[in-house]
């Protein structure tokens, strides 16, 4: 089976974590300062802190900016369960806003449509993501979050290294969260990380994933343990090294698959924009007619581990209907999650998957 998506672990980060290992320093320490400190400079952000993963770093990011039981937090019902989670996790409510068909990504005229009907101004906060490695429409959702005196958190989790106009996402809003998972961009197995600007949301966060201690044995607030391993952190300096390499590799795997999928008409395929740079985290395919569920069946069997993210939107999920308080419609969401498949672009790909793509989709064209 040619997965989905594939780490690029080499004999570098191997080495990284022996030296690590040899050293006797494996919990939380200098590797980890190190590792901080190349992500502020990648990022010309003003702090960074690592956490233990993604959803911690986003829990950790709304709590920094005190989001606290009795808000109400806006995000998109069409990604991860993690990043409505984090919301609850603060005791606040989430609520969702529609998403635009084409970039899959939260859409600013739904987010206003939300807003203009929060009669008793409880939403304190936007979560952003920037699903599937496409940055999300930031110049109206700053607008926007400036016009109505909201926090904006930058969901960054499939977005290392993503571009709008020029400038990274993560880089937009009051703070941004990222996922070092497995499957990431680049990896540290698990991880996440933080960057923020304000130093005081920064202060706070760093107590807060390391049990609210603000110096040794002297604890000011209920915290977490929420920190990475330099084990991690000695993964994760090699790897960001090796970022704009790993992108560029899946943005030219991409467009050798949007060249054996272009002419099928049954098919919505992900489009770019000139102000663009989409890191493709996945290469997400919409298909009509309601033939997604034999096209995956189709390519998993021949061998091609193509997935479906996300087949359910968060709102629809079993969890959510005690935390959603009032019914619902997300008309796009709803309908996109049940056409989307994504099919592997990773950089470890070889010639022989792009053949395999091309004949299982001739195949199953002629079949229809």
């Amino acid at each position: 089976m040619i997965p989905i998506s594939k780490p690029v672990i080499t004999d570098d980060e191997i080495k990284a974590v022996v030296d690590v290992l040899k050293s006797g320093i494996i919990a939380s320490g200098p590797k980890v300062k190190e590792f901080e400190e190349n992500l502020k400079n990648f990022f010309n952000i003003g702090n960074v802190i690592a956490t233990a993963n993604g959803t911690c770093a986003l829990h950790s990011a709304l709590f920094g900016f005190d989001i606290k039981k009795g808000d109400k937090v806006l995000t998109t019902p069409f990604t991860f369960i993690a990043t409505a989670n984090s919301i609850l996790h603060c005791g606040a409510e989430p609520v969702f806003a529609d998403i635009d068909e084409n970039t899959f990504n939260i859409d600013p005229y739904s987010i206003e449509e939300v807003l203009k009907k929060d009669k008793i101004k409880k939403i304190k906060a936007i979560i952003v993501v920037h699903l599937y490695g496409r940055v999300c429409n930031m110049p109206a959702i700053l607008n926007i979050a400036k016009k109505y005196d909201l926090l904006l958190i930058e969901d960054a989790a499939q977005a290392h290294g993503a571009k709008l106009n020029g400038q990274l996402a993560g880089t937009f809003g009051d703070a941004a969260a990222f996922s070092l998972y497995a499957t990431k961009n680049i990896t540290t197995a698990e991880g996440g990380f933080v960057a923020v600007n304000n130093d005081k949301a920064a202060l706070k966060i760093r107590s807060f994933i390391n049990h609210g201690q603000e110096n040794v044995y002297f604890h000011t607030m209920l915290g977490y343990n929420y920190r990475m391993t330099d084990i991690e952190a000695a993964i994760g300096i090699v790897q960001l090294k090796k970022l704009n390499e790993f992108n560029e590799k899946r943005r030219k795997n991409a467009m050798k698959v949007k060249d054996i999928l272009k002419k099928y008409d049954w098919l919505i395929i992900p489009e770019d924009n000139e102000n663009e740079y989409n890191i493709y985290h996945q290469f997400t395919i919409r298909v009509k007619k309601d033939l997604r569920d034999n096209l995956l069946k189709s390519l998993n069997e021949s061998g091609i581990g193509a997935k479906i993210f996300y087949p359910i939107p968060i709102h629809k999920q079993p969890v959510y209907k005690k935390f959603i308080k009032q019914k619902i419609s997300l008309p796009v969401a709803e309908r996109v999650s049940k056409e989307v498949i994504s099919l592997p672009v990773h950089p470890l790909l070889e010639e022989n998957y792009f053949s395999l793509l091309k004949e299982v989709f001739d195949k199953f064209s002629r079949s229809i």
